[in-house]
């Protein structure tokens, strides 16, 4: 990531953008019951309202973002809540840093609106047998939606699908979305194992 995104990230929530959106993304809420519990990694995330979520429901979780300033927010949450998240500052841009302390294997791995198709892959490689990697990203549309309206940050029909290839696919979906907070979004959604039984959805 450029200094100058990192730089408007971190004015964005110094300045208290996305102070009100602390719901967790629809689809985790959905189907938080059936996920495996254990080790959670949320990617990108922000200042951390899916990160928190999954702490309150019993998850060991680490948090990922370039941004201090989101970073800080989610501590304060955290505090604030009486929940335990590991927060990491790294830019995923490049990869995952060898020097990023992960832990070896997740039962459930996140990524939200963050669009990043080659790091699918390493992310896959870090899922315990069975582990479950949940995503949305904001699809290419014409229609009016909330999201990024620079296109690069959109991904393509089926794209999400063809980057999660080699995971065993649960739940995929393409279409538009209303958010806890009323908000259109055109979203595309996946939920994939890897190996093992896994995550069996409707």
């Amino acid at each position: 990531m450029s200094l100058a995104d990192l730089e408007k990230w971190d004015a964005r929530y110094r300045e208290g953008q996305y102070a009100s959106r602390r719901h967790p993304t629809a689809l985790l809420e959905r189907f938080i019951d059936e996920l495996p519990r254990g080790a959670a990694l949320d990617v990108a995330c922000g200042a951390g309202r899916n990160a928190l979520y999954l702490a309150k429901n019993g998850f060991d979780v680490d948090a990922v973002d370039i941004s201090a300033a989101g970073l800080e927010r989610l501590r304060a949450d955290a505090r604030a809540s009486g929940l335990r998240v590991r927060d990491l500052e790294a830019d995923l841009e490049g990869g995952i840093p060898a020097s990023l302390p992960l832990k070896q294997r997740y039962e459930l791995i996140v990524m939200v609106r963050y669009v990043n198709e080659p790091l699918i892959g390493p992310l896959s490689e870090r899922l315990a047998e069975g582990g479950i990697f949940l995503s949305e990203q904001h699809l290419k549309t014409d229609l009016d939606v909330v999201g990024p309206h620079n296109a690069a940050y959109r991904l393509a029909p089926n794209a999400l699908l063809d980057a999660a290839r080699g995971l065993r696919v649960h739940f995929y979906r393409e279409g538009l979305v209303t958010d806890p907070d009323g908000r259109r979004a055109a979203l595309a959604q996946i939920i994939a194992s890897r190996g093992g039984v896994g995550l069996l959805v409707a």
